[in-house]
């Protein structure tokens, strides 16, 4: 069997990086009054204990930045099983970072000991692959090498209870008042390390308005693949990070900027890139910008719609493709579902309970063509009517050709009867007797050409059984 392990090499900081640089209380706006009531009981708990014990990472970033945290980080000199004994409401997770939780109702304060930055095996748990992944580190240290194991500058400050300072030994707090986000150490190395930095660095860039510093850039096109070994549930969570927190249209186009689009969800940018005329983007962009007006306003937004929105022109692709074939358009959408799903959750573990109300969508598409009577009720009445219905409207920013189809519709949902009187008929042109709509097609370049037309299904007529014959 091989050994795919070897000893990780320590982190050569760059000049002047382990420099520390006090900022007193005078010289910053942190308060007390701005934190969670939690995390400082947690840090005047390892302080009275005995041991160090500083806020840190993003909390520090936010509060230095005038924002309000989402979450509390706390790093300490004691060890995951001293921070349990301390607390009776805390539990142990993790095996490649051994970690603890302190929970307080619905908010948990993360506490984590201070990390080594060594390279002998022989004093702790630290695995690494032969490709450069860490796979364990649960190597502890003083805050000083826990500074250089951060990944980012700005995510690397910390802030003391005892004096109410903000301790910088990266460089951070520069960073953080240029706005500009710079990883500690060699950036092709702590992208080997772990891949998925490369889509935490989008991720914070866009939704701090930061800069990617150059040198931090420069690797993250070539490293890119490099994401197709990283777990897919890993990669799924940090995809929901990046486009439920409010800043899903910036992380979007960081995406494309930085080469990242085509390792997260290579079949839409394989249809973006062959879609001429960009209305595709232009949906997937608008539907972005409607989730993020809706987190602005708290309200809810589901994973299903978001990857229904995320995977349209890879579906519109793999639907055209099928019908060239000759597929009938029923088993084409089914087919072109199915096949865009399983493709994506090879990448990013995209759970069933997700995945089915996705395509779900995406099938009763073809359905706000028919208005027969019967077909207008059943469909009102179905459960995934709402999000199918405002998949709809979002897609008259691809194409207006269905603004009659949704004029319909948002009166039917008002009073279904008066609007089937005032259509004059029970079924509108775009029933199914028209035949299949000719859309989704895709010229000799391979351009999607309808923006994204899902086809009527054809009618299918029943069959009647022959009456028995007399006995």
């Amino acid at each position: 069997m091989t050994d795919n392990t070897t000893h990780s090499t320590p982190i050569t900081p760059t000049p002047g990086t382990l420099a520390l640089r006090t900022i007193t209380r005078d010289q910053h706006d942190i308060s007390r009054k701005q934190m969670s009531p939690n995390a400082l009981r947690v840090l005047y708990r390892l302080r009275e204990a005995g041991f160090g014990a500083f806020l840190v990472g993003g909390a520090v970033r936010d509060l230095l930045l005038g924002g309000a945290p989402k979450d509390y980080d706390v790093a300490t000199s004691a060890t995951p099983e001293q921070v349990k004994s301390l607390f009776r409401n805390c539990r142990l997770i993790g095996r490649r970072f051994r970690l603890a939780h302190v929970v307080y109702g619905r908010e948990i304060i993360e506490v984590a000991t201070f990390r080594a930055n060594g390279a002998d095996d022989t004093e702790g748990d630290r695995q690494v692959h032969a490709d450069g992944r860490l796979l364990r580190d649960n190597i502890y240290g003083t805050i000083e090498e826990d500074a250089v194991r951060r990944d980012f500058t700005a995510n690397a400050l910390y802030y003391a209870i005892e004096d109410f300072s903000v301790r910088d030994y990266t460089g951070g707090y520069a960073d953080v008042q240029a706005k500009l986000l710079r990883l500690i150490g060699d950036p092709e190395a702590r992208y080997r390390e772990d891949p998925v930095r490369m889509l935490r660095a989008a991720r914070l860039a866009a939704k701090l308005g930061f800069t990617i510093e150059a040198a931090t850039a420069e690797p993250i096109p070539r490293l890119a693949p490099l994401l197709s070994e990283s777990a897919p549930a890993r990669l799924f969570e940090e995809t929901l990070k990046m486009f439920l927190s409010g800043n899903a249209v910036a992380s979007f186009e960081m995406l494309e900027a930085n080469g990242l689009l085509p390792a997260l969800l290579p079949e839409t940018a394989q249809a973006l890139a062959s879609n001429k005329s960009g209305a595709l983007r232009r949906m997937l962009i608008d539907g972005l910008g409607n989730t993020d007006r809706r987190v602005a306003a708290e309200e809810t937004v589901s994973p299903a719609f978001l990857y229904a929105v995320l995977l349209w022109p890879a579906y519109c692709r793999a639907l055209a493709l099928l019908q060239a074939q000759g597929v009938h358009a029923v088993d084409a959408q089914r087919r072109a579902a199915d096949r865009v799903t399983m493709h994506q959750v090879s990448r990013t573990a995209l759970p069933r309970r997700f995945s089915l109300p996705m395509q779900e969508i995406w099938l009763l598409q073809p359905r706000f063509a028919l208005r027969q009577r019967k077909r207008v009720f059943r469909l009102l009445a179905h459960p995934r009517f709402r999000a199918a219905f405002d998949f709809l409207e979002l897609r008259l920013s691809a194409s207006n050709t269905h603004a009659d189809d949704v004029a319909f519709w948002r009166e039917a949902q008002l009073d279904p009867a008066a609007t089937l009187a005032a259509a004059g008929q029970e079924s509108g042109p775009g029933d199914a007797d028209a035949g299949v709509a000719d859309a989704d097609r895709i010229d000799a370049q391979g351009d999607v050409e309808d923006e994204g037309e899902v086809p009527a299904p054809r009618k299918r007529h029943r069959r009647r059984r022959p009456k028995p014959g007399p006995a």
